[in-house]
């Protein structure tokens, strides 16, 4: 059987809705938990962001670090090129000295050619190497035509037939492109 309440009952207070009771404990408890939820995403943004800052600076100090090691990389590199330079150096200027002193020019032919020889090979040593031209087809990325001859023969057509000036490459770059003369 059912029991049927009057608005006289609400008034005095003696009826509470058990639904209205349960909703007002859900609102309380669902408060609670969403002040727990927004207290729980604070500290984890903190940790975040403290993460984030803590990174970012990690990543400026290795930049700086790596800017200067190439810094000093560069530096170090280029003295050894200089100290291994200088020899050469030395065998021309004694050379020099013994030019006018000596009278015998096959000795100071060879000791030219012996200080060409060692200045070669320190060239070859840090990656210097000359680009080959007489006969080899003309490349565009590795050749600088200064003019064009007509060609002997068919084959020998867009091929380099003389050389005026010495190209070279620095570990298979090209630093300097040879003037070449180019049958056409």
């Amino acid at each position: 059987m059912k029991e049927e309440f009057s608005e006289k009952d609400f008034d005095k207070g003696e009826f509470t809705d058990p639904d209205n009771l349960t909703n007002n404990q859900t609102e309380e408890t669902a408060e609670t938990e969403l002040n727990d939820n927004v207290t729980d995403w604070e500290a984890k943004y903190g940790e975040i962001n403290d993460s984030y800052l803590r990174l970012n600076a990690e990543f400026d100090n290795y930049r700086k670090r790596t800017l200067k090691e190439k810094a000093e990389l560069l530096k170090s590199g280029s003295e050894r090129v200089l100290i291994d330079i200088i020899s050469v150096v030395d065998d021309f200027e004694r050379a020099l000295e013994n030019i006018t002193k000596t009278e015998d020019i096959e000795a100071v032919k060879e000791g030219v050619d012996l200080i060409y020889i060692k200045f070669k090979n320190f060239l070859t040593k840090h990656g210097v190497k000359e680009i080959e031209t007489i006969g080899h087809p003309f490349d565009t990325d590795r050749h600088e035509a200064i003019t064009t001859i007509p060609a002997q023969s068919e084959e020998d057509k867009d091929k380099i037939v003389d050389s005026v000036q010495k190209g070279y490459t620095l570990d298979d770059k090209v630093i300097r492109y040879p003037k070449v003369i180019v049958a056409k």
